[in-house]
């Protein structure tokens, strides 16, 4: 059984290989642009001058001693440039392989970067095309270190698969056919069986290897992880006095980290130890062969200088070979995460046929949802709820009672799994995602602001807004003069997440952030239930005037910024209990009116 596994996880992980190896090809070899290719071409051109050169490098060397000891086998119109040319040709020959090896990675290292943008770029896009509940569930940190070493094995794999492995394979060829035939056949079959050992070695001990490197990995993204959730959470690790309990889980994914570390430490000595003593073997098994012909007079002090002198041509990227093959054994690896990533399909996705979004009035229309974040625990169960062009509907419930999804539903983050919502009679199944966000401005809860300036917050409503646009929206939701009173004014910034302000100045960027949006459609989402009273009050103005012209609709906690609503919806359990005007509701003695006496009898006490 165990076998059968291993055999599986094999054949999976060629697979996987094979796969991100097809998936980066394209990006080397694009139709367009077409200088992509001709890059391409241009450095493979150089790689091969750079292998002319290093065949005829020793060539030089070996008749240079020829020419010193006074003794020769052929060669005589090389002989003819006398020892100082000799000298120099083998230095311009030297210099001439170099050169070319830098051009080589002078011209492709743009077509590498584009690569590496390229799919940066790819993987980064469609992340954000996943569906919320991928979101919700995933971990930033660890997300974050996929991308990041997946980017990094690409720009691995693009210059070493290509310039070192590809180069090593010619090299070892050539010194195979040089000692064949200038030698005998003996060199040539010393030299292959010491590389095949040598390479059989290499990947058996880096496959054992690999497992290592991957716990590593595990623990890495896993401290990293913890990290990066607790320091996004830093309030609350202070709040609850936690930072040992923090520091402690910290500790133990870094303790499994170092002991993978370790592990991965030794096992690398190993390897490094068992490959210099099959190849140094290799080595002088051959410098031994020519020593014996010299001495017999069969070989040339040359000959033996130029033999030594190709054996540290191809020990030396051998040895490098090992740390290779291994950092494009673990690339594979990273990328294969990453191109898994990019494999997770988008679980909401535009209709073949999808139209642009036509807003006339704005009238959003329920029509028997139902909806469940699992299906055995439905939320919403054939909710109808009408909300007319120009209409301000309130919708009103317990916590679960789903309110909320409603609004996620609307921006269409999830699919309903029953009836259909529709916004001026068009299914929001049926039209495109761009044009059904354009024409929706939320306010939530916790209004989240990127860390930059105020001004690139308030704008992110509308990008290409002027500058008086921006400050209007500013003015509209009472909170230019503020920002004026900072020592930077709009430029100045607002922190990670906006923590640099209070709450209520965070709601107020972002009602004028959805001002500047100027959508015809509204959602308050619990807009103002996270501030304390007199802020409410202030910003329930700014919503009210915001809410002009607008279909709106308002998801609330506290029944009294609702009540002035052309219409209220109380949700219990999933379902539609009430509908009606305030003073109906109350009039009629029921949910809401429950609700309301209970939230008035608490603003007594309060205020007692």
């Amino acid at each position: 059984m165990t076998d059968t596994n291993a055999a599986g996880q094999k054949a999976h992980a060629r697979r996987s290989a094979i796969r991100t190896i097809r998936r980066v090809l394209p990006y080397l070899w694009p139709r367009e642009p077409r200088w992509v290719r001709r890059r391409v071409v241009m450095s493979l051109c150089a790689l091969m001058l750079a292998q002319l050169f290093s065949l005829v490098t020793p060539v030089f060397f070996k008749v240079a001693v020829d020419s010193l000891a006074h003794t020769s086998h052929g060669h005589d119109w090389l002989l003819a440039l006398g020892a100082v040319g000799l000298t120099i040709a083998y230095g311009v020959s030297r210099l001439l392989n170099t050169g070319m090896g830098e051009l080589r990675d002078a011209l492709f290292v743009r077509v590498g970067q584009r690569a590496l943008r390229m799919l940066a770029l790819e993987t980064f896009t469609h992340i954000h095309r996943l569906s919320m509940r991928y979101h919700i569930a995933r971990k930033t940190g660890g997300l974050s270190r996929v991308i990041e070493r997946g980017v990094k094995g690409i720009d691995f794999l693009l210059r070493f698969t290509l310039f070192s492995v590809g180069p090593l394979i010619v090299q070892l060829i050539i010194v195979l056919v040089v000692f064949a035939t200038v030698f005998n056949v003996w060199y040539a079959l010393v030299v292959a069986v010491s590389i095949t050992l040598y390479v059989t070695f290499t990947f058996r001990v880096t496959e054992w290897r690999v497992q290592i490197r991957r716990k590593m990995n595990e623990q890495d993204t896993d401290a990293n992880q913890k990290a990066i959730d607790s320091l996004l959470n830093f309030e609350t690790v202070k709040y609850f006095g936690a930072e040992g309990r923090e520091a402690s889980r910290y500790d133990e994914a870094m303790e499994g980290y170092e002991a993978a570390a370790v592990k991965t430490g030794q096992s690398l000595s190993f390897l490094n130890f068992g490959q210099a003593l099959i190849i140094n073997t290799g080595l002088v098994a051959v410098m031994v062969m020519s020593a014996i012909g010299t001495e017999k007079g069969v070989l040339t002090v040359g000959d033996f200088v130029m033999v030594n002198a190709y054996m540290m041509q191809i020990t030396q990227p051998l040895g490098f070979l090992g740390t290779v093959y291994r950092e494009i054994r673990q690339s594979l690896i990273d990328m294969a995460d990453m191109f898994d990533l990019l494999e997770q399909p988008a679980e909401i996705t535009d209709a073949p046929d999808a139209k642009p979004l036509e807003v006339k009035g704005g009238e959003v229309v329920l029509d028997n949802v139902s909806f469940g974040y699992d299906s055995a625990r439905p939320i919403l169960k054939g909710v109808s709820i009408r909300v007319g062009a120009g209409q301000t509907v309130a919708i009103v419930g317990p916590s679960g009672s789903g309110k909320s999804t409603i609004g996620r539903l609307l921006f269409r983050f999830y699919e309903v799994t029953g009836g259909a919502l529709r916004i001026d009679g068009q299914d929001v199944r049926a039209v495109t995602q761009d044009t059904l966000h354009a024409a929706i401005g939320v306010v939530p809860q916790d209004t989240v602001l990127f860390n930059d300036t105020v001004f690139y917050n308030i704008a992110y409503g509308r990008p290409e807004a002027t500058i008086a646009e921006v400050e209007a929206a500013a003015r509209a939701a009472k909170i230019h003069d503020f920002i004026m009173a900072l020592p930077e004014g709009y430029e100045t910034k607002v922190g990670e997440r906006g923590l640099k302000l209070s709450g209520g100045e965070k709601q107020r960027v972002g009602i004028a952030r959805t001002l500047l949006k100027n959508p015809p459609i509204l959602l308050l989402d619990e807009a103002t239930s996270a501030l304390d009273t007199q802020t409410e009050r202030d910003i329930q103005e700014s919503l009210k005037a915001m809410g002009q012209g607008r279909t709106v609709i308002t998801i609330a906690h506290r029944l009294s910024t609702i009540a002035d609503a052309d219409r209220i919806v109380v949700l219990e359990h999933g379902v539609v209990v009430e509908e009606g005007r305030h003073e109906e509701l109350l009039v009629r003695g029921a949910r809401y009116a429950a609700m309301w006496n209970r939230q008035s009898a608490e603003a007594e006490e309060e205020a007692a």
